[in-house]
C-alpha cells in the first residue's frame, strides 16, 4: 500500500506504463487459472479474518478500489470454517498498530486501542486470526500476547503457501 502511494505521488504515469499487482490480485489470477492448487484439508481449525485499515479504508480512498473481497474469496477456496471480526470490512476497527505505530515508543498506547480488537477476538473464539498487513500482524501478535491469549496469527499468503499442493 505504501509503495503503490508511493509511487502514484512521486511517479504518476506508473501504473499508465507498468502493470501493477497487489497480493490479493495475484493469489485471485493463480487459482482462477488453476496455475496453483490447495489443499482444503489443510486447515479444519476456526479462523478469523482481519481487515487491515490500508489495505480496505486507506486503498478505497486512494486508488478507488479497497480489498475487501478478494481476500475472503482466496479463503474460500480452501478454509471451510473461517469468520470475519465483525464489524468488518469499510466499518473494522484498526488493530492499533497501522501508521507505524509500530516504531514508536507510545506501546501503551497503541497496545490500549488494540483493546477493541482483542474484543473482537473474544466473540468470535478463533483457533487462528489471519491477517495480511505486517504491521497488522506484529501488533496483534503482540496484543494476544499481552492478554495470555494463545492463537496463531498467519499472513494470508503464508497460509497460502502452507497448503499448495506440489504435483
Amino acid at each position: 500500500m505504501a509503495t503503490r502511494t508511493g509511487l502514484r505521488k512521486w511517479f504518476p504515469d506508473f501504473f499508465d506504463k507498468h502493470q501493477a499487482f497487489t497480493v490479493f490480485d495475484l493469489l485471485v489470477d493463480y487459482l482462477k487459472s488453476g496455475r496453483i492448487k490447495l489443499d482444503t484439508s489443510m486447515f479444519g481449525q476456526r479462523v478469523a479474518y482481519h481487515d487491515p485499515c490500508n489495505y480496505g479504508r486507506k486503498s478505497e480512498e486512494v486508488f478507488g478500489h479497497g480489498y475487501f473481497e478478494e481476500p475472503r474469496w482466496v479463503l474460500d477456496q480452501f478454509v471451510a470454517n473461517w469468520v470475519d471480526l465483525y464489524p468488518a470490512k469499510a466499518n473494522g476497527y484498526c488493530c492499533g498498530g497501522g501508521g507505524g505505530t509500530m516504531l514508536t515508543p507510545y506501546r501503551e498506547e497503541r497496545l490500549h486501542y488494540g483493546l477493541r480488537k482483542i474484543e473482537q477476538i473474544k466473540r468470535v473464539n478463533p483457533e487462528m486470526i489471519v491477517v495480511p498487513c505486517h504491521s497488522c500482524h506484529g501488533q496483534i501478535k503482540q496484543l494476544l500476547k499481552e492478554h495470555d491469549m494463545d492463537i496463531p496469527v498467519k499472513y494470508l499468503w503464508e497460509m497460502v503457501a502452507d497448503a499448495l499442493i506440489m504435483d
